[in-house]
C-alpha cells in the first residue's frame, strides 16, 4: 500500500445552537455563553481548577475523541487575555492537567492496545493571542485545551489519499520555514538546551507511520519506559521542556525578522544556548534576514506572519507501539490531527453517527469515572448522561 496522508468522513450530529444575529460563528464559540452550552449537553467532569472534560460535538473521530479545556471562560472574560500554553498556567493546575493526561492516556492504550488497529494521540493546538479572532480558519475555543483521538486503522487504510498540496498538511515540516533553511541548527538548539532523562531522540525512520509517512521533518522523542513513564512526574517535566525550547527558538527568531540584530529577549529559558546556538549562527541569522527582506517587499507575505509562537504538540503511538512525542508550528486551519498525516472531513449525518455514539459514550464514561476515583473533578449531568456511572 502507498505511504499518504489518508483523509477520512467523520460523521456528526448537528449541533442545535444559534449565533447571535451580527456575531461570525469563531466570536460566538469564545463566549462565556457557548462554554455554558458545552458544559449544559457535552460536559463530562470538571474540578476546581477549572479544568473541563467534554465530548467532541464536532469531533476527530467516532471511535475515542474527547478534550479537556483549561475554562477561563468566567474568570477572563477578554478571549485574547486567556491562556493558550501550558507554560501560562499555573502549577496547581498543570500538576493536575497532567494526571488527568495520564489516565486517559493510560486508558487509550488499555483499551486500544494493538497499533495495527489503532492509531492514538493525544495532545494540544495552541492558538496565540495575537491571531485575529475574525481570520478564516482561526478554530472555534480560544483556550488551551488537550485533545484525546482514536482512530480506527482499517478505516484509514480504506479512506482516500489526501491532496499533498492540502494546506492543511504544509505545516508537518516538509514545507515549514524552519525545515527549509535551518533544519540543522534547530535540532542542534533542542539538542543542546535539553537535558533530557526519559525523551531520547528517534530518528524519522522510527516515528513516521508506515501509512500516512507522517510526521515529515519533525524532531521525535521517544518516551522509554513507555506507558509506564507517563505516571513519573519527570516526564512531564520533559515535555514541558520540549515546548519551552521550541518557544525560545520560535520566539527569537522572529524577533530577529522583526528587527536586525535585536537584544536577546529578556524572559527565555535558555539564554546561554540561545546566544552560542542562535545568535551567534550565520544560517540563523541569514534566514531572519530573507524572512526580513520578504516582509519588507510582500505585503501578503507578512501578513502571514505568526510573530508570536503557536505550536502543537502530541504525544502518538507508533507502528512499532512506541510512544513518541513531537512539536510543530501551528498554521491557521490547521488540526493536531494533520501532524501524523490525516485530514478529517467532517460531515453531518446524524443516523451514522448514532450507530457510533453508545459505544464512543461508553468510553467516554468509563475514563471519567477513573478520573472521579483519582479525586481529579465531579461528573456532569446532561440529558445523555448521568453525572456518575
Amino acid at each position: 500500500m502507498q505511504s499518504a496522508p489518508r483523509e477520512i468522513v467523520t460523521p456528526f450530529r448537528p449541533i442545535p445552537l444559534d449565533v447571535p444575529e451580527g456575531m461570525k460563528p469563531n466570536e460566538f464559540f469564545n463566549s462565556t455563553e457557548n462554554l455554558n452550552d458545552l458544559v449544559q449537553n457535552n460536559g463530562l467532569l470538571s474540578n476546581p481548577e477549572n479544568l473541563l472534560m467534554y465530548r467532541k460535538a464536532l469531533g476527530h473521530s467516532n471511535e475515542f475523541d474527547t478534550s479537556i479545556i483549561y475554562n477561563t471562560s468566567k474568570c477572563i472574560l477578554d478571549p485574547l487575555g486567556r491562556p493558550v500554553r501550558r507554560t501560562q498556567v499555573p502549577d496547581k493546575v498543570k500538576h493536575c492537567w497532567n494526571r488527568m493526561n495520564q489516565i486517559v492516556l493510560a486508558y487509550m492504550l488499555e483499551q486500544f492496545p494493538d497499533p495495527a488497529d489503532a492509531l492514538l494521540l493525544a495532545g494540544e493546538a495552541s492558538l496565540d493571542a495575537t491571531w485575529s479572532l475574525t481570520s478564516p480558519g482561526v478554530p472555534s475555543i480560544r483556550m488551551l485545551h488537550n485533545h484525546f483521538i482514536v482512530f480506527d486503522m482499517q478505516q484509514l487504510r480504506d479512506a482516500k489519499e489526501a491532496d499533498k498540496n492540502n494546506p492543511n498538511l504544509t505545516d508537518g515540516g516538509q514545507h515549514s520555514l524552519f525545515q527549509a533553511h535551518m533544519k540543522e541548527v534547530y535540532r542542534r538548539f533542542f539538542d543542546q538546551a535539553l537535558q533530557l532523562e526519559i525523551l531520547q531522540p528517534v530518528s524519522t525512520a522510527d516515528s513516521r507511520l508506515e501509512l500516512t509517512g507522517y510526521p515529515q521533518g519533525l524532531p521525535c522523542w521517544e518516551i522509554s519506559g513507555g506507558a509506564e513513564a507517563l505516571k513519573d512526574i519527570r516526564f512531564w517535566e520533559e515535555y514541558d521542556l520540549i515546548l519551552k525550547g521550541f518557544l525560545d527558538f520560535y520566539r527569537t527568531f522572529f524577533s530577529q525578522v522583526s528587527t536586525r540584530n535585536a537584544d536577546m529577549l529578556p524572559d527565555v529559558y535558555f539564554p546561554r544556548q540561545i546566544e552560542a546556538e542562535l545568535l551567534f549562527d550565520n544560517d540563523f541569522m541569514s534566514a531572519a534576514r530573507k524572512v526580513r527582506n520578504h516582509c519588507i517587499t510582500d505585503a501578503l507575505y507578512s501578513n502571514s506572519i505568526r510573530w508570536q509562537p503557536a505550536f502543537k504538540q502530541l504525544i502518538y503511538r507508533s507502528d512499532r507501539g512506541k510512544l513518541i512525542v513531537t512539536i510543530s508550528q501551528n498554521s491557521i486551519g490547521n488540526a493536531i490531527t494533520e501532524l501524523l498525516g490525516v485530514v478529517v472531513k467532517r460531515q453531518p449525518d446524524p443516523q451514522a453517527y448514532s450507530r457510533k455514539e453508545p459505544r464512543l459514550l461508553e468510553h467516554l464514561l468509563q475514563v471519567r469515572q477513573r478520573l472521579i476515583e483519582a479525586d481529579l473533578g465531579d461528573g456532569i449531568a446532561t440529558e445523555s448522561w448521568p453525572a456518575s456511572l
